[in-house]
């Protein structure tokens, strides 16, 4: 047969690359398009009456490397959903490969069950992309590690560590003897990456439950930040609770100026109307999550975006070639 004639890589060797993009993150996706030099291929996302979502491509696939580019922050249904209809979409039009790239995924905080009766949804995410038929992912910066092994899938767990600590790096220049303090101690051992790469000191943020009140808590800063600038670092603020007790707590400490850096943007509810009033220096993050422009400009010039889309697009590219990612960051 003529395929006996083809050799096993040619015959593993994928097509194009072919970018597709639901409705979620259209900036950031048009920055990975012009990255890479590379066009968003043509779809039609209609939503219908009932809420139902339509998909249609507008060229073939058929034998191409198809990436698919949706974060699944608010309104996260129509987002998950649309990244789920848009890879079975790909899949029935019998792309060589799809690819589904989240930058930011949802429910990645229901990762265990930590209470009776409660669902791991994280794993349910995680079966749906693959049921849809993903056969890679790609996402930055997970809430709780463990989340990769909920994939059956080969995958791609990126961070935005390297985007955020060059900036930093830069800025350390004007800082008075700055200390890295992390929000929670779950983030302990990467706030920990923040301080030997800027070569500083390290502080924690203690949270103590009253057993009186399971919702009250008592904070304390384990560590010297008195007179000090403070980078307080995050994976990701949501309604910005835990990190608005984390600066009120290290300005009453004595901290001098506050930068408060975090991965994924997510500001649910009035989250950016209590950041904005904090008084915190520069908010540093990235485009992992879209930022619309009302709540952009409540912080009045004090929010710094880096993108995630040049980290992105050449990840896209290594996989296309099958070239290593590790190699990036030095791994």
């Amino acid at each position: 047969m003529p395929i006996l004639n083809v050799s096993r890589h040619e015959r593993m060797k994928y097509g194009d690359i072919k970018l597709y993009a639901g409705t979620a993150c259209p900036d950031l996706a048009n920055r990975i398009s012009a990255h890479m030099g590379l066009p968003l291929m043509d779809r039609d996302i209609i939503k219908f009456p009932n809420d139902n979502l339509f998909v249609k491509l507008h060229s073939s696939v058929r034998g191409q490397d198809c990436y698919v580019i949706q974060t699944t922050s608010t309104p996260v249904h129509r987002n998950l959903m649309e990244l789920l209809i848009l890879i079975q979409t790909l899949r029935l039009d019998s792309a060589a490969r799809i690819t589904a790239v989240i930058p930011y995924l949802c429910y990645a905080r229901s990762d265990k069950k930590d209470q009776p009766r409660i669902p791991i949804t994280a794993r349910l995410v995680a079966d749906m992309i693959e049921v849809a038929g993903a056969d890679r992912y790609m996402t930055m910066d997970l809430h709780a590690g463990q989340i990769q092994g909920f994939f059956s899938i080969a995958g791609d767990v990126l961070t935005a560590f390297y985007i955020l600590i060059d900036y930093l790096k830069a800025k350390r220049k004007t800082m008075k003897d700055p200390v890295v303090v992390t929000a929670d101690l779950g983030f302990a051992k990467k706030a920990r990456n923040y301080a030997v790469a800027l070569d500083v000191p390290l502080a924690f943020i203690e949270k103590r439950r009253i057993s009186n009140d399971s919702k009250a808590q008592a904070l304390s800063v384990i560590g010297d930040v008195k007179d000090r600038d403070c980078i307080i670092v995050d994976d990701e603020v949501d309604t910005g609770g835990s990190v608005s007790q984390a600066v009120n707590l290290v300005r009453e400490c004595g901290a001098r100026n506050i930068y408060l850096v975090f991965v994924h943007p997510v500001f649910s509810c009035n989250a950016a109307e209590i950041l904005a009033a904090l008084p915190v220096t520069e908010f540093i993050t990235t485009d992992t999550v879209p930022i619309p422009n009302e709540k952009v400009e409540k912080f009045n010039g004090r929010l710094t975006v880096l993108s995630v889309a040049p980290l992105i697009g050449e990840v896209i590219q290594r996989a296309n070639e099958g070239r290593s990612v590790g190699e990036l960051f030095n791994e």
